[in-house]
């Protein structure tokens, strides 16, 4: 049987491509209530409750013993090997946690750490998964999702950067500057870790320098793109439609979607985000 494929629920993946591989869930803890994400919380909630006063919101990675049972219920069903591919350990305890189980379960295996998360971990985690479906070894399905993260980019706009460092995100210096210049910030996911790219004005200087820093990420080369968003579905639109005119033929899937809650719970309302995939 082929290799099998799993993720975390951060990699926010289309509904058809959740099908062909397991995904594991993170927790969200609003007001000291655990939910899986994407079965117990949802984005809306978590958004209703960072807009409210003296409601705390935080999430956690799932354990080691839920990815080694995910691990051996695969391998017992038959698979020859596992790939999982997880959201970056510079964000998230979660890979640390993958890589525990498989050190338990044994060398059929193999964990890759994505640099990123949102559809950031979504395109590895599909080009696993199509390597997979072709046939490919376990080296080789390891090496198409280590392939992919080399190839893509995530770049996002939030209008606060105070979720962000309340979680521990981005530092407390960036926080504070970008408050007190009262600037929109875009961000960067480099080597899985949150940077300043750029600041702006306005929302609208922000999805618009969204646009630019995407189409320079896509270069010459034939992409796929993914628009998350955080309670901002117009502004997810317009930002897909003007990328779409902007690469025109080049342009080949696109995603529209609603941030999951443990990304939710990170960067607050009004988040818009694109992620670039160029195509081997």
């Amino acid at each position: 049987m082929p290799v099998a494929v799993v993720t975390d629920s951060s990699a926010y993946l289309p509904s058809t491509a959740r099908a062909s591989m397991a995904v594991v869930p993170l927790t969200v803890v609003i007001n000291g209530a655990e939910g899986a994400e994407g079965v117990d919380v949802t984005p809306a909630e978590v958004a209703r409750a960072l807009s409210a006063k003296r409601v705390s919101v935080s999430t956690s990675r799932p354990s080691p013993a839920a990815f080694a049972a995910v691990y051996r219920r695969l391998l017992a069903g038959g698979v020859t090997g596992v790939v999982s591919v997880h959201l970056s350990a510079a964000l998230s305890g979660t890979v640390e946690a993958a890589r525990l189980a498989a050190a338990e379960v044994g060398p059929r295996v193999a964990v890759v750490d994505a640099k990123s998360t949102g559809m950031g971990l979504g395109f590895p985690a599909l080009a696993a998964s199509a390597a997979a479906a072709a046939g490919e070894d376990l080296d080789a399905v390891t090496r198409a999702a280590t392939d992919a993260v080399a190839r893509t980019s995530t770049y996002f706009y939030v209008d606060t950067l105070e979720f962000l460092r309340r979680g521990g995100r981005i530092n407390a210096a960036s926080a504070l500057l970008g408050t007190a210049l009262s600037v929109k910030p875009i961000l960067h996911v480099v080597d899985g870790a949150v940077v300043m790219r750029d600041k702006v004005r306005t929302a609208s200087r922000g999805v618009a320098r969204l646009v630019d820093l995407a189409v320079e990420a896509a270069g010459n080369a034939d992409v796929d793109i993914a628009v998350h968003h955080l309670a901002a579905p117009e502004r997810a639109e317009r930002l897909a439609a003007t990328l779409a005119e902007r690469l025109g033929s080049r342009l080949h899937d696109r995603y529209v979607t609603e941030i999951g809650a443990a990304v939710a719970a990170h960067v607050g309302p009004g988040l818009a985000s694109v992620v670039v995939h160029r195509r081997p």
